[in-house]
């Protein structure tokens, strides 16, 4: 079976721990082994018999690389024309026939769709599901609901319909309710809506010519920067399936959280005898229901606090009432209306080539952590507003200065003035570490001239 991942969302409700640059399905939760992203990589692997080809990723630029890096530690090597880069996000219908259209080139298909942002734990019996549903999906637009086991205000609702094979026709889609209403939709066998589908690539077309012919002729351009700028922002929910009667839900109970927001965790993680999620350093005093995250080693002491939402970045810090933490999305939008780069940017910034760290930044200067994977190197390059010096900490350096190459062993330094063309490389087999000195006026990351990159980037 084929799949398409969706990846290109930007977890804004997850911030600070989730930025638009390092969104939650590239994190790896202290619960997890492994992000998200790549759970769900690995499902669709399952699915696909191990073919890689039958595969394929939605997502923008700034996430290709951390795509490729990730599915890279997983010990693959990912075809790089199976990654489909929205030129700007227009929700989830056209991302979706975005990649219905990849694969109906070669034919008709069952493909199946999965968001990568969810956190699933009965995956075999998902798997299975989808496999049962086969059938099913050459008739139908089929979606996937969760049986609920409590009611909950951030999901939207299904309510069944007919008795069909091993599903039922929708009768209707629900948006998000109250508690009240969601308690009478549990009593009432509404199921929750997951966001994941089994799409048949013949029937899913024909519905969008029938309820959505603006998104099909807009994908009629061969040229996917003209077909983004003219195809209308539209979630699928909207776009077709809450227009369609060609639908179907197939019920399947299993443990199931989108971890859409910080309230969403009590359900995932393991509370103390004081129903506290928190590391265990941590002291908490006539304290209960909080929910601690801290990215140092420092003890958070708590009293006579309750219910409430502490994470704790190196730039930024988050303190909210449980129940309120939805509205973490209108502080990134605070941010970003001030052009305020903590909307978007970790302290550490990952790259194709690994990850720098900013351990402190002043007006005349700037120090970074830099890594390095094996193998890996970044572009040859200049800066015309400043110099860097760097010093290896860990591994050796190749470096290249206006075409000339000379190694930097653990201890040693460089230093390369303003205006030149320079290379930093790691030769080696284990990462290489540096620490990264800048000086001059301007260190944004817009000063920098490209003349040859691995990556093609500009």
């Amino acid at each position: 079976m084929k799949s398409i991942i969706l990846a290109g969302g930007s977890g804004t409700r997850l911030w600070p721990l989730s930025r638009e640059y390092f969104p939650k399905q590239f994190i790896k939760f202290k619960k997890l082994n492994q992000s998200l992203f790549q759970k769900t990589f690995e499902r669709s692997l399952k699915l696909a018999d191990g073919n890689l080809g039958d595969i394929s990723i939605v997502t923008n630029e700034k996430h290709k690389f951390l795509v490729l890096g990730q599915i890279e530690e997983l010990g693959l090597e990912f075809p790089e024309k199976n990654i489909l880069i929205e030129p700007v996000a227009k929700n989830t219908l056209p991302a979706i026939y975005f990649g219905i259209k990849h694969f109906k080139k070669q034919g008709e298909f069952n493909i199946a769709v999965f968001p990568s942002d969810h956190l699933i734990e009965n995956e075999e019996l998902l798997l299975e599901t989808f496999l049962n549903s086969e059938e099913l999906a050459k008739k139908y637009m089929l979606t996937f609901g969760i049986t609920p086991n409590k009611a909950h205000i951030g999901y939207g609702y299904i309510k069944t319909g007919e008795k069909i094979e091993n599903g039922n026709l929708v009768n209707e889609f629900k948006e998000k309710p109250d508690l009240k209403t969601a308690e009478e939709y549990i009593k009432n066998g509404y199921l929750w809506n997951s966001g994941m589908f089994l799409l048949n690539s013949y029937v899913f077309e024909n519905e969008i010519k029938i309820h959505a012919p603006e998104i099909y002729r807009a994908f009629e351009i061969e040229d996917v920067e003209k077909t983004f700028e003219t195809v209308p922002n539209i979630s699928i929910d909207y776009g077709i399936m809450e227009k369609s009667k060609n639908v179907a839900v197939v019920p399947i109970n299993i443990t199931w959280n989108d971890l859409g927001s910080f309230d969403a965790f009590y359900d995932e993680f393991e509370t103390d005898e004081n129903k506290n999620i928190t590391p265990a350093e941590n002291i908490c005093i006539n304290s209960s229901g909080n929910l601690v995250n801290t990215s140092d080693k420092k003890i958070v002491s708590l009293i006579g606090i309750d219910d409430a939402i502490i994470v704790d970045t190196k730039d930024s810090l988050l303190i909210c009432k449980k129940g309120q933490s939805e509205k973490v999305k209108d502080i990134v939008n605070i941010l970003k209306s001030k052009k305020d780069e903590r909307a978007e940017l970790h302290k550490k910034v990952y790259r194709p080539w690994g990850i720098y760290e900013i351990l402190e930044d002043s007006e005349f200067y700037k120090i970074k952590k830099i890594t390095v994977l094996p193998g890996k190197k970044l572009s040859y390059q200049l800066h015309h507003h400043r110099s860097e010096h760097w010093v290896v900490v860990k591994g050796m350096a190749k470096v290249t200065v206006e075409g000339n190459e000379y190694f930097v062993r653990n201890g040693e330094s460089t230093f390369v003035k303003s205006g030149l063309k320079h290379r930093l490389e790691n030769p080696g087999k284990l990462p290489l570490e540096l620490i990264e000195i800048q000086i001059g006026e301007y260190f944004e990351e817009d000063d920098i001239i490209r003349f040859d990159d691995e990556w093609g980037r500009k």
